[in-house]
Parts: C-alpha cells; sequence; structure tokens
C-alpha cells in the first residue's frame, strides 16, 4: 500500500514538474523567441503592415477596406474600388458568402453587381473580369487584378483632374508580378494605389 501511495506521489510530482517545464518552454520562451526573431526581421508584417500617410496610420496593406463617399454606402469615383466583401471589410469577421456557383443567388448578385461595375465605370459589361463582382474567400482582400484596375482608370482620372496616361503609370508602378514568378496572377494593392493617386492630384 505504502509503495503504491509513494509511486503514485512520484508520478504526479514528475507529471508537475514535466507540466511546468513544458508551459515555460512553450507558453513563455519559444513564444518570445519567435515574437523578437519577427519584430528584428520582419518588423513591418510582424506589427499588421500598417500603411502611413503624413505620419498618421491610413490601414493596413493586408486588408481591405471600403471607399466609398463618406456617410454612404455609395462607392466614391475619385478613388479605385477594390473587390465586393461579404463582410464589410471586417477584419473580425472574415468569410466568404458560402454560395455556391450555381446558386441562384449568387447568379443573381453577380449579374446585378457587373452591370453596376459596367455602368460606374462606363465600360461594356464583356469587360468586367470576376474579382470585380465576387468577393475573396477572406472577404478582406487587399488587392485587385490589373484587369479591374484598368477598367477604372478614365474614372479615376476624370474626377481627380489627371490624365489617363499619369494614372495608368500609377497602375504600372504599383502591379505586383506573380507569386515566385509563376504562381498566381499579377495584383494591385488599392490602398498604396489611391494614396498614390491622392499624392499625384494634390501636386
Amino acid at each position: 500500500m505504502n509503495n503504491s501511495v509513494t509511486n503514485t506521489a512520484r508520478m504526479l510530482w514528475a507529471s508537475l514538474r514535466m507540466l511546468l517545464v513544458l508551459t515555460v518552454v512553450t507558453g513563455v520562451l519559444y513564444p518570445l523567441a519567435v515574437t523578437g526573431i519577427g519584430q528584428l526581421a520582419f518588423h513591418d508584417k510582424a506589427n499588421g503592415s500598417m500603411v502611413k500617410v503624413d505620419g498618421k496610420e491610413v490601414g493596413s496593406a493586408l486588408i481591405g477596406q471600403s471607399w466609398n463617399i463618406k456617410g454612404t454606402d455609395k462607392p466614391d469615383p475619385k478613388w479605385f474600388q477594390g473587390r465586393p466583401s461579404n463582410s464589410g471589410y471586417d477584419p473580425l469577421s472574415t468569410g466568404s458568402s458560402q454560395l455556391g456557383t450555381s446558386d441562384p443567388t449568387l447568379v443573381k448578385n453577380v449579374k446585378a453587381a457587373k452591370k453596376q461595375v459596367a455602368e460606374f465605370n462606363d465600360v461594356p459589361q464583356s469587360e468586367v473580369p470576376k474579382d470585380a463582382v465576387t468577393g475573396s474567400a477572406s472577404a478582406i482582400d487587399p488587392d485587385i487584378s490589373k484587369e479591374y484596375a484598368d477598367i477604372q482608370v478614365k474614372r479615376v482620372a476624370e474626377h481627380n483632374g489627371l490624365t489617363v496616361a499619369q494614372v495608368r503609370k500609377l497602375v504600372k508602378d504599383h502591379t505586383d508580378g506573380r507569386t515566385a514568378g509563376f504562381l498566381g496572377e499579377p495584383t494591385i494593392n488599392v490602398l498604396e494605389l489611391n494614396i498614390a493617386i491622392k499624392e499625384l492630384a494634390r501636386n
């Protein structure tokens, strides 16, 4: 009986010591090490890739945002528009609409969106790319395709007092190539492009 109690106490004490050691290593030391490496080697990314203009944070390069006329749900013609968001670009509520490609609701919404985008940019519906009328899986995609940017160039130029050539150059300058040179498609960060538009328009 005494041996049994002693063995149980010994095993319990060993388990508690192991729990303490693992808690310190995996719950304290490892997170601190990873955080330290992140801050030293990838400071910008580790802190949310925040974008600043005149010393003020205006958003994150990793999270899309609304470019509507202030106080309304209407898109502002001065700015390049991002992909539709099922969550209203809320980073705490990410996720797609979960509607299948053949779902009548999705088909109806896409048709309506295509018509709206075409009219807003004064282009034929046939020129409206898929990312202009469908949201991403996260609902906060900060990037758009070059095709979507291209159909917005004329509108943005007109409403900012710029030439089409000036805006096209900015689009070209802000186009990121395929990942590793062959994965995915070229993309454009909407926030960074609109900041460049604002800078050029006020100069």
